[in-house]
């Protein structure tokens, strides 16, 4: 296609990252928001030449919908609103498999489950001076880094309903650094737990300008990189039957029932083990609910998550002990003298996986691990490296807490081959 002329084009089938697939003169092309089957005008995207943008849809698809959101294909956040559920799930499935596949791991998958619950707990906004001059706040727009002002996400769970104006004041407060920022707002049973990332350091008439903020939205905490600013309380958020006061910026799954549903698929994994390992156990989602039947020793890098989690534990009755340490697995996994002591092996890294920890456990005896991820190149690398290792994948649950994105996680149950 000459540049600057428009092309029609047939899609062919829907990718990995939700982008509709085309051949445009011999050469493979992305046209995001455009549905296989679909027929369709495009034109060409700037500096990115394998990448189209629809124009007219002249042949719509059948499983075509009408997106819920008005900001949908400018804002970046979402990339699917405009496909029928059933199709969807069918093609969130099919990227675990076929992912899995070209790994040649051919286990049994389950059908996805959807974990959206009631929204996102938790989420970041930007706040960036554009070009106009003007302070956006917001989320990247689709395929840019340009800031798309929103007035509400209705991907959020509704506790989040006042993030976007308590963004906005925030960013109004510190408008004078001009610096670029990311604010981390995380739903609690306290209510909202603010971090505000990029600021650099903050004048005493900003410290107070930004407690004015804190006050005026009825804040549970505002923090600066982690440092507090204003705290009416110390967030809360409850795993099983224990509660967790967060670290500032702390992780969380996206989603309450996203977090419940791989709890349950872990626990069900797990069966009747007596002791289990949690690795990257994070401020214990899984520890804290395992340990109602089992011993646990949790291991994470992240000392403040550890400290929560040992925290929790101490505070909540009923619970077999946990051992909760600070150790860096990436650098420092737990080797298979140290595992040797264990039933059950859990581990949920962050998306670049556990290669180290997971080559450690393919050298151990540990009966049976089971594998929580959030990205399926890498679950898909560490799996092999288990499997070379003498396990076997007997299963994977897909589980959709990013609905409307092309993010999809997994839980898998790996049984070591006599």
């Amino acid at each position: 296609m000459a540049h600057g002329v428009a092309d029609r084009l047939t899609i062919e089938r829907v990718g990995h990252r939700g982008d509709g697939i085309a051949s445009d003169d011999g050469a493979t092309v992305f046209v995001p928001y455009a549905l296989a089957g679909e027929v369709v005008d495009v034109e060409p995207v700037p500096q990115q030449p394998a990448r189209r943008r629809v124009t007219r849809i002249v042949q719509a698809s059948a499983e075509r919908i009408v997106p819920f959101c008005g900001y949908f294909g400018d804002c970046g956040g979402c990339a699917i609103q405009h496909w029928r559920d059933d199709a969807y799930r069918r093609w969130k499935r099919a990227v675990v498999v076929e992912t899995l596949a070209q790994a040649d791991l051919l286990p049994e998958v389950d059908e996805v489950i959807d974990a959206h619950g009631g929204g996102r707990r938790r989420v970041v906004i930007h706040a960036r001076s554009g070009k106009d001059g003007m302070r956006h706040v917001g989320f990247a727009a689709s395929g840019s880094h340009a800031i798309i002002d929103i007035s509400r996400c209705p991907v959020l769970a509704p506790g989040l309903d006042g993030a976007m104006d308590t963004a906005r004041a925030i960013a109004a407060a510190l408008d004078s650094t001009g610096k670029p920022l990311d604010i981390q707002i995380t739903l609690s049973n306290d209510g909202l737990d603010v971090d505000v990332r990029g600021s650099g350091q903050l004048s005493p008439a900003l410290t107070t300008a930004l407690s004015d903020v804190a006050n005026r939205h009825d804040l549970a905490r505002l923090t600066r990189h982690g440092e507090i600013v204003a705290m009416k309380t110390a967030p809360r958020v409850t795993m099983g039957r224990a509660e967790v006061r967060l670290p500032a910026g702390a992780f969380l799954q996206a989603t309450t029932a996203g977090e419940e549903i791989l709890a349950t698929l872990v626990a069900k994994h797990c069966g009747k083990a007596k002791h289990i390992a949690d690795l990257f156990c994070g401020v214990g989602p899984f520890a804290l609910r395992l340990a109602a039947k089992a011993r646990v020793a949790a291991f994470d890098s992240d000392a403040p998550a550890v400290a929560a989690l040992r925290d929790a534990a101490a505070r909540t009755s009923g619970l077999k002990p946990i051992h909760a340490e600070a150790r860096d697995l990436f650098r420092r996994p737990l080797w298979p003298q140290e595992l040797a002591a264990f039933d059950v092996a859990v581990f949920d890294p962050p998306r670049q996986g556990a290669q180290a920890q997971a080559t450690q456990l393919s050298k151990s005896r540990v009966p049976v691990v089971v594998a929580v991820s959030c990205n399926t190149a890498t679950f898909a690398r560490d799996a092999r490296l288990l499997i070379d290792g003498g396990y076997r994948l007997t299963r994977v649950t897909p589980v959709d807490q990013f609905r409307h994105t092309p993010h999809i996680e997994l839980v898998a149950r790996f049984e070591r081959q006599a």
